[in-house]
């Protein structure tokens, strides 16, 4: 049955606290998990939330999709008979089975982006210029697509950092606990003991005096650099000597190099205790689909993915270079003699699960996949007041997690536009259920586009989502149980012991 956990948060003077999206109430934070077996991640949430004041914290559960004080809510019965049935025009620039077989599966026409489209599954590119202002494109009502306009304040590595950064210092400043800090062990000073979830990072050449006098504190660190506008692992290098970046740095200016000279980078302390299993490096490769930044809807899809290195972990010095050890990416990955082209070095989340169970215990397994939960819906509260949050949008965003020895998970990278490409035969599979549960998550009951449907959908639409979080449901519930006090609390006494 599907179920959510609400964790309020207030201020020393006892004002709600936090930077509350639109719909919500100021610092309301509502988790919505699934009660089931393991890959349902959320049911444990309320175990990471800071032990404030147990009488802020209210649990309860509900069931998305049903009529819980939105006419709309069952289905948006009431927007689906308010048009005839339209014959659904796609376009995509992506050549991929996986999108134009779930699209023809409904009965979707084929159309030119010059044509009358309902649907678009376009690059990120083909969806600047449509939001150009140039452009002078406007869509109508029964149009989607699968960006918002301004996707790269999460997925861009610099302007993640940079918000992550900012909703930090915002909530410190407004005195939430949220923002309470401890002693760090591995950095000088103190770091946030809730919102702890990005390595160090930043970002150059602007934050370079920063990171040196950073560096020097911890002279045998080591530090991974990345292009902030690249992916699939382009331009990725490890240093542990400041002489190294010196080099780097003299000679991207140099005549052979200017593209790199132009380009912004981030260096962040590296994760070098990762969780190791046979041995291996992994990184964990989880899809969120946000259906709207304002209010904010966000879900988890359960069928996320381990990526294996192909080489065994090796931390000397004379391995700093050899990618293989140090990094996740597939695009890296295959080209290794050691890559296994019929699992593609890839494990299914429930497997690891299972793993972890087996070697560590369930109690810190569930707190591990609640820690990433919590990783993932602050990082998205993070850019939500910054997002161009257009009701035409939507967006899978492909998470790419590290997980340390302590069991601790680390956000890595957020990706706009993760690869459809398969690997391997589950691997289609998977990808094929993602899309495919991805149109029942966005489209109303009736798959027709339509921005005045209000993104609820039923539990059954639903498929191997899991709802993380929707401030409009909980903006709901909020009023009417300022209405009804008494029950609240008969239902609070019910639910708390559920989700525990």
């Amino acid at each position: 049955m599907q179920g959510y956990v609400r964790v309020y948060s207030r201020n020393a003077d006892g004002t709600n606290g936090g930077g509350g999206g639109a719909g919500d109430g100021e610092g309301t934070i509502v988790y919505y998990g699934c009660a089931g077996p393991i890959g349902e991640w959320t049911q444990r949430i309320a175990s990471l939330q800071p032990t404030i004041d147990q009488s802020v914290a209210t649990m309860y559960g509900r069931l998305p999709g049903a009529n819980n004080g939105n006419s709309n809510a069952a289905g948006g019965a009431g927007v689906a008979s308010s048009h005839e049935r339209i014959k659904i025009g796609f376009c995509t620039d992506l050549d991929k089975s996986v999108l134009v077989n779930n699209f023809e599966k409904r009965g979707w026409n084929q159309v030119n982006g010059d044509d009358d489209w309902h649907f678009y599954w376009a690059g990120v590119q083909t969806c600047r210029n449509i939001f150009s202002v140039d452009s002078g494109y406007r869509m109508h009502d029964n149009q989607m697509i699968n960006h918002f306009p301004n996707h790269y304040e999460l997925s861009r590595k610099d302007l993640l950092v940079k918000n992550i950064k900012r909703y930090r210092k915002d909530l410190e400043r407004d005195g939430n606990p949220l923002a309470e800090k401890t002693e760090s062990n591995n950095s000088s000073g103190t770091r946030y003991l809730y919102l702890d979830f990005v390595p160090t990072t930043f970002v150059l050449p602007a934050d370079y005096n920063m990171f040196v006098e950073e560096y020097r504190k911890f002279p045998l660190s080591t530090w991974i650099m990345k292009p902030c506008g690249k992916s699939q692992g382009a331009g990725i290098f490890l240093i542990n000597k400041l002489s190294k970046l010196k080099k780097w740095s003299r000679e991207a200016k140099g005549p052979f190099h200017p593209q790199i000279a132009k380009e912004s980078y981030v260096i962040s302390r590296y994760i070098d205790n990762p969780l190791l299993i046979g041995g291996k490096k992994f990184d964990l490769r989880l899809y969120v689909l946000v259906a709207s930044f304002r209010p904010l809807k966000a879900y988890l899809f359960k069928l996320g993915f381990c990526r294996f290195c192909t080489v065994k972990y090796d931390t000397s010095v004379t391995e700093l270079d050899n990618m293989y050890v140090h990094l996740t990416n597939v695009s890296v990955q295959k080209h290794g003699g050691e890559y296994n082209t019929l699992h593609g070095g890839k494990w299914s989340v429930q497997n690891l699960a299972l793993y972890l169970e087996g070697t560590r215990g369930k109690e810190v397994t569930d707190r591990l996949f609640g820690a990433i939960s919590w990783l993932i819906v602050h990082s998205l509260r993070a850019v939500a007041p910054v997002m161009a949050s257009d009701r035409h949008c939507f967006e899978c965003y492909g998470y790419d997690i590290i997980i340390d020895n302590a069991l601790k998970p680390w956000l890595v990278e957020v990706n706009a536009s993760p690869s459809l490409t398969s690997t391997t035969v589950n691997d289609r599979i998977l990808k094929y259920k993602l899309i495919d549960n991805i149109l029942s998550v966005v489209l109303p009951p009736d798959g027709v586009p339509d921005v005045r449907w209000n993104k609820v959908p039923t539990a059954d639409a639903m498929g191997n989502f899991e709802l993380l979080i929707d401030e409009e449901l909980a903006a709901q519930d909020e009023a009417q149980n300022n209405s009804n006090t008494s029950s609240h609390h008969a239902k609070s006494s019910r639910m708390s012991s559920r989700w525990k």
